[in-house]
């Protein structure tokens, strides 16, 4: 399974971006979804997690209410909206696939990372 993500750009604080992570190869696996971020000089975090049938998400703290993670698995691809932003969102997004939401959220054992994509909120 490859994973890309993508529709990070740059954007002003309280804006809005959408991410997309489309999986291709054999999709077939019925994986739970999740994002991670890296800023400058931080460790990766955990920021949202949904499972495969969409029907449980989780998110980490700093961006419960704001952002919204979501599926389509007839495209075989996951979103994280992410609204309200802030300057403490900049960081690089990466998406990855997992047994279930809380080996995701605690980022273990996952199955397959994708190439990150840049998000920049300037204040």
């Amino acid at each position: 399974v490859q994973l890309q993500a993508s529709g990070g750009g740059l954007v002003q604080a309280g804006g809005s971006l959408r991410l997309s992570c489309t999986a291709s190869g054999r999709t077939s696996s019925m994986y739970a979804t999740g994002w991670f971020r890296q800023a400058p000089g931080k460790e990766r975090e955990f920021v949202a997690a949904i499972s495969w049938s969409g029907d449980s998400t989780y998110y980490a703290s700093p961006v419960k209410g704001r952002f919204t993670i979501s599926r389509d698995n007839a495209k075989n691809t996951a979103y994280l909206q992410m609204n309200s932003l802030k300057p403490e969102d900049t960081a690089v997004y990466y998406c990855a696939v997992g047994r279930s939401v809380a080996h995701v959220a605690a980022a273990y054992d996952m199955a397959y990372w994708g190439k990150g994509t840049l998000v920049t909120v300037s204040s």
